[in-house]
């Protein structure tokens, strides 16, 4: 039947489902659809959406089975006292699903996987995620249900990221974040793209077009090659170079830039005073770190104390990006060099 749908990304879908659920939008007589690389997430007549969830359409959508569960935790069977433990989110990248289990719950892992696999539409296989070790930021994956390995394709902002979540690092929860800081970005600005991983934000900014150029830098060869393969199938216009190397390696020699991302949140205020120098006058730095929340509010001074160069910094924004643990949040902070003479 014919119904009015928000349409949104894959990696988004149970978390804006959730919320239609709770605004009471969601339409409950007929199926979510995956369309594409989106989900079609059913509106009842006369929700008022707000802008910037996903785009409105209108779609033929098949009616709800009759016992169709609307959460993945209705499809596992554990004692009562263990229901509430299961965990209530998980990370949908391409056709791979990834969720943490905590200790208490490893025994069900293989039920869990199993129930996600079932639940998710267009899953292949369910992984659950041991957390990122080493200098190469690689996870650690057990296969808890389904079938292959861990390489996919992932489609965010209208770009395919070619990923590998047992080799190189990459969270769906940025799509957002990659989105807004490439809108910032002025015709004929040069960038570097540190820490770059598989380049979420190297391949929306060249996906743009307007800047100059791009260097992007990482120690894990696997991220880069990657990421040369994403730039390779799409063809963007805009010059793109990929170092291999660490931060520390390349910030001392590199030729200070309009625009400088360092996206390494638990260990990235130790590069900030060399990567302050990278940083033209009256350039931009996109800085990101996780913020326990009793700090948030002295954060920014902090933040720009370790850049190392008094009266040089100033905080233009931060703003949490989302949740990290229950008592911090991944916070991004857009900081501006002053002019010569300031």
């Amino acid at each position: 039947m014919k119904c009015r749908v928000l349409l949104v990304p894959r990696s988004r879908g149970e978390e804006l489902r959730r919320r239609l659920v709770a605004e009471g939008w969601l339409r409950s007589d007929v199926g979510i659809l995956a369309y594409g690389d989106r989900l079609a997430l059913p509106l009842v007549e006369g929700a008022s959406v707000p802008d910037g969830l996903g785009e409105i359409g209108e779609i033929d959508l098949p009616p709800r089975a009759a016992l169709a569960p609307e959460d993945y935790r209705d499809l596992v069977s554990l004692p009562p006292e263990l229901q509430p433990l299961l965990p209530r989110s998980f990370d949908v990248i391409g056709d791979v699903v990834l969720v943490r289990i905590p200790r208490t719950l490893e025994a069900h892992a293989g039920e869990i996987g199993r129930a996600l696999l079932a639940f998710v539409p267009g899953a292949r296989i369910v992984g659950e995620d041991r957390g990122v070790h080493g200098e190469a930021r690689r996870r650690s994956l057990v296969a808890l249900a389904g079938t292959g390995g861990w390489r996919t394709r992932h489609r965010e902002n209208g770009i395919d990221v070619e990923v590998d979540l047992e080799r190189a690092y990459f969270s769906p929860r940025l799509a957002r974040e990659h989105a807004r800081v490439a809108e910032t970005i002025r015709p004929g600005d040069r960038v570097y793209d540190l820490c770059c991983g598989v380049g979420p934000f190297t391949l929306t900014i060249a996906r743009d077009g307007r800047a100059r150029t791009i260097t992007s830098v990482d120690s894990n060869p696997d991220a880069l090659a990657l990421l040369r393969g994403s730039l390779t199938r799409q063809g963007f216009g805009t010059p793109v170079t990929l170092r291999e190397g660490p931060v520390e390696v390349f910030a001392p020699i590199a030729e200070p830039v309009e625009r400088v991302i360092l996206n390494l949140p638990l260990e990235g205020i130790k590069y900030l005073p060399s990567v302050a120098r990278t940083t033209a006058r009256r350039g931009h730095l996109y800085y990101y770190e996780v913020v326990p929340r009793t700090e948030f509010d002295h954060r920014e001074k902090a933040v720009v104390l370790a850049l190392g160069s008094a009266g040089e910094w100033r905080v233009s924004s931060s703003h949490v990006v989302h949740p990290y643990s229950p008592t911090s949040d991944l916070v991004g902070f857009d900081l501006e060099r002053a002019g010569e003479g300031a």
